[in-house]
Parts: C-alpha cells; structure tokens; sequence
C-alpha cells in the first residue's frame, strides 16, 4: 500500500478575498470550481506547480485556522515575488528555523496559516 499527494482543504468565507490572497497575490489557479446552484457555497481547486489545495465555503468540510508546511525550492525568489506584489498588511520575511529549514508563513484573510519552507538542510 502506497499513500500518494495529499489535497487539503481550507475553510473561506469571502470568494473575492479568496481570488485576491491566493491567485492575485500567492500566483496559484484556479483548475476547476463547483458550486451546486447559483448562490451556494464555493468550493474550487487551486495549484501552483505540483502543489494542490482546496478551497470551500461549506462549513462542514473544515474549520478555519490550518496550518499548512509547504515546500519550496526557492525560498528567496518566492519571497521577492511576494514583496513586488504586496497584499495590505501581509508582509512575509523568512525566518532560519533550528532544525535546518528558512520559512516564510502568510497569514490569509480567514485565518489560515501557510508556511512555505525550504528543504531540510543535510
């Protein structure tokens, strides 16, 4: 038995600040959006590179205030596009952690935190 990618979901409550944080200001796309009829609640598909997440308006699919460990292999180019971009408070620095990786966490506007990070050091 093999376990593969992992999709997680993170709760949202507003599509605008959604599209906002994470494709105008983190550069993911949007790969498909479902709704079950005009008005309900949003869920959609986002990625940048190999790294998938879901994004839903249900409140019975997660509760907000994850926290996600993303790997990134240009910690420094991730984090120049972020500053060129800006996004209202939103002001990444990387920080070195003890245990060998340099992390940059984001905070998005439902309380989720993403913390992308370099590979561990060997």
């Amino acid at each position: 038995m093999t376990l593969s990618k992992v999709a997680p979901i993170l709760r949202i409550f507003d599509e605008a600040k959604a599209r906002a944080f994470y494709v105008d200001f983190l550069g993911f796309e949007v790969d498909w959006e479902h709704r079950f009829e005009p008005g309900f609640p949003l869920y959609l598909q986002i990625s940048r590179g190999s790294c998938v997440l879901h994004l839903s308006e249900h409140h019975g699919d997660c509760c907000p205030g994850a926290g996600l460990r993303i790997e990134a292999d240009d910690i420094d180019a991730y984090h120049a596009e972020l500053t060129a971009r800006g996004h209202g408070n939103v002001r990444p620095g990387i920080e070195e952690m003890p245990w060998g990786t340099r992390d940059m966490a984001v905070t998005d506007p439902f309380g989720n935190r993403l913390t992308f990070t370099s590979a561990i050091s060997a």
